[in-house]
């Protein structure tokens, strides 16, 4: 059985001696949630301090960061832990993305399937599998010159997980990510009879 908790996020200085307790009481891993502190600052910490558990942002709003930024920040947390973080990925609500992070809004689906793509194809390049050069509605990505390219390191690219609820998203979740992150709210009938047939369906594809 796989077993993860939460972190302190309000005070780093707190993070690395919890992070060492977790992982001394068998943990298989912590995640971090982006409410009222940034879900990447505690997970460095943490990771810096444990040798063993997985690193989850659980999750990080996505549309407000280019998927640049969040590619730098995952590969860095990657290279630096051992190829333990997953970048946990959301959309969160129209309200929140134009009234409290002031980004335009627009059918999120679509949008997180090519923000998830660009991801992965800024991952590839940096490994050295091509040049970059992501074309899509929402996002476009053709240069990176040798300066912009960190430092290779001995572990495959991160996992990424996403946040479904709904039937589109959760599409894309199967599609393109390495996990669907459920609602806390999601009953076992709802799971059952809507989730995992959509989630089959596009893991079959």
């Amino acid at each position: 059985m796989r077993i993860f908790t939460t972190l302190p996020q309000e005070d780093l200085r707190k993070v690395g001696p919890a992070a060492q307790k977790i992982e001394a009481d068998g943990y298989t891993g912590v995640s971090t949630q982006e409410n009222r502190h940034d879900p990447f600052l505690a997970l460095a910490v943490a990771g810096v301090a444990t040798r063993k558990i997985e690193l989850h942002t659980g999750v990080a709003i996505s549309f407000p960061r280019s998927p640049m930024i969040a590619a730098n920040i995952g590969w860095d947390l990657a290279a630096s832990t051992g190829g333990r973080f997953t970048l946990g990925l959301g959309s969160q609500i129209r309200p929140h993305n134009e009234k409290r992070f002031s980004v335009p809004w627009s059918a999120p689906a679509p949008r997180m399937r090519e923000y998830i793509q660009a991801v992965r194809a800024i991952w590839a390049a940096w490994k050295g599998d091509g040049k970059l050069a992501y074309e899509g509605k929402h996002y476009r990505f053709t240069l990176m010159t040798p300066n912009f390219v960190p430092e290779p390191y001995d572990a495959p690219a991160p996992r990424i997980g996403l946040a479904a609820v709904g039937p589109a998203m959760l599409k894309v979740a199967a599609e393109e990510s390495d996990a669907a992150k459920l609602h806390s709210f999601c009953t076992r009938l709802y799971l059952e009879n809507r989730i995992l047939p959509i989630l089959s369906e596009g893991l079959a594809k």
